[in-house]
């Protein structure tokens, strides 16, 4: 039958080539946004379009592509919770790149030093530092081997009266944690997997608020913004406590009642007891200009005047500066922070040895919710919790996420580093957006002694075992051999998405075919046979 001869109704009701094109990329692990690139190869002259795999993390943007870094997450979990021996990182020999950035700060240092000693303003070459410091670390550098040219801003370290005193042990340098001997014989390395969650705010049933209108969402919206600064102060709680440098892997996850809370994998063991007490005692202090009075709402906002920033459009006042907000509350002797976010009650702490059921059902659980974004956890045939999170949000809106927030000019502030065009309520940090409800911190948090490994080397071993069962040698490739680019948009020579992705199938289909050519061989099983279970697979 004819396209023309087929009803109009019943040729849309028929699924696009390339939704199947995409339908069996996924069910063969192809990445269905592939990005192409151009590349030239220095040796033969030959130019050709090569497909790279998106990257995605999430199963909303690329299911095939979120799976492989899951697992790729699941084998630096497994691979780090129970080392043996002291991992040993060594710092790479700085390249010519990096020396250069190194002497470059070095020159604008000293320009800055000698205009600081003559009176003279400072303000460019700070920037420039600052800029440089940034890229510094992003060529692969840690620290600032030159100092602060802004000097801190100090608050008192004693603690807060309302939280408990932790004790503390003299800390060695070790991160394995303590071994026990069985009567066996048997030397045992145990570690521990805990839960930490956000308290109450409210009577809760299946996840959505009994009572709305009683519920403290301006709390829990301020929780979830600085969800990420409590893990911190709860890491370093609990290295004191424990007086070695505990490693971790974590996952943040959402709760049903749409709060982030922490599943933790801690190599070595504390009584839990401990544990609970130094979840009890660890709170994070928000510093910041209080935001309990609305100074600019409605058709009312401050206006931004070039080389003075934003302005009072009734008096004609400049707003003052995030410094100097920051300044006047440093002056007030009984100031107070803007918010203290501490952990519920609720403190789950399991013990778990190496090998176990138990250590690989930790290990799914960590990962189970990576590819998921926070907002993912929403039934969408639940109104009740769809309207949970649009208060959610709602509450979220004119709550100031960073130092850098539009949302401060509401409150008679200008926000760090001020630009024309900002608007309370409509900033777009990731914390603002609705997949992420507030909390803008990673989703996965690793210590930098935890596997010995980089996500880099983890994702070169799955490469290594890739060849070995195909029978390919690592075989170094020269870094000048390639050049290349990326693809401009409507690029002639870039075949349609769905062919692409067919012919990554069909190269997925041949490595598959190849592999299961070699297991068959080294099995010595029927080649026919297991060639064609793998071309099935």
């Amino acid at each position: 039958m004819s396209d023309r001869s087929t009803p109009r109704a019943l040729r849309m009701a028929q699924p696009l080539a390339r939704q199947v094109a995409e339908e069996v990329a996924k069910l063969h692990g192809v990445c269905i946004r592939p990005v192409p690139l151009k590349r030239l190869d220095t040796h033969t002259g030959q130019w050709e379009i090569i497909d790279a795999p998106c990257g995605a993390t999430l199963d909303s943007k690329c299911p095939p592509c979120a799976k492989r870094n899951r697992q790729l997450r699941m084998a630096q979990c497994r691979e780090g919770w129970h080392l043996e021996a002291e991992p040993t990182i060594t710092p790479d020999e700085p390249n010519d790149e990096q020396h250069w950035l190194i002497e470059f700060r070095a020159d604008i240092q000293a320009q800055r030093d000698q205009a600081d000693r003559a009176g003279h303003d400072t303000t460019d070459l700070d920037a420039v530092i600052s800029g440089l410091d940034g890229e510094i670390n992003a060529a692969g550098m840690r620290g600032n081997v030159l100092g602060r040219t802004v000097p801190k801003r100090n608050r008192s370290t004693r603690r807060r009266q309302d939280a408990p005193d932790l004790p503390k042990r003299k800390m060695i340098n070790s991160t394995l944690g303590r071994t026990f001997t069985g009567s066996d014989g048997k030397i045992y390395r145990p570690s521990l997997f805990v839960t930490l969650t956000l308290p109450s705010y409210g009577k809760i049933r299946n996840g959505v608020p009994v009572n709305p209108d009683s519920y403290d969402y301006a709390r829990a919206a301020r929780d979830a913004l600085h969800f990420s600064k409590l893990v911190d102060r709860f890491v370093q709680n609990l290295r004191r406590v424990a007086g070695y440098d505990v490693q971790y892997f974590a996952a943040v996850e959402p709760q049903k009642r749409l709060a982030p809370h922490l599943h933790m994998a801690i190599r070595g063991t504390l009584p839990r007891a401990e544990i609970k007490q130094i979840a009890a005692a660890t709170y994070h202090q928000v510093w910041w200009p209080p935001t309990d009075q609305v100074v600019f709402d409605g058709d009312r906002l401050p206006v931004w005047v070039d080389d003075a920033g934003y302005l009072d459009p009734a008096t004609g006042e400049v707003l003052p500066t995030w410094d100097q907000a920051l300044d006047q509350l440093d002056a007030d002797e009984a100031g107070e922070p803007l918010h203290v976010v501490r952990f519920g009650v609720q403190v789950d702490v399991q013990g778990v040895l190496a090998g176990t059921p138990d250590a690989d059902q930790c290990i799914r659980y960590l990962s189970k919710y990576l590819t998921k974004s926070i907002s993912d956890s929403l039934d969408p045939d639940d109104q009740a919790q769809r309207d949970h999170a649009a208060r959610m949000a709602e509450a979220l809106r004119f709550e100031p996420c960073s130092p850098t927030c539009p949302n401060w000019l509401r409150y008679g502030v200008q926000p760090k580093s001020a630009r024309p065009g900002m608007t309370p309520g409509q900033c777009r940090g990731k914390a603002h957006k609705p997949e992420h409800l507030g909390y803008a911190g990673r989703r996965v948090l690793v210590s930098r002694k935890w596997s010995n490994k980089t996500l880099a080397e983890h994702k070169q071993d799955r490469r290594i075992w890739v060849l070995e069962a195909l029978g390919q040698p690592d075989e170094p490739t020269d870094p000048h051999r390639y050049v290349w680019k990326p693809v401009p948009a409507g690029d002639a020579n870039v075949p349609p998405l769905a062919m692409r992705l067919l012919r990554s199938v069909a190269e997925r289909q041949r490595w598959r075919a190849h592999m299961a050519r070699l297991q068959a061989e080294a099995d010595g099983q029927d080649l026919s046979a297991t060639e064609q279970a793998g071309r099935a697979a």
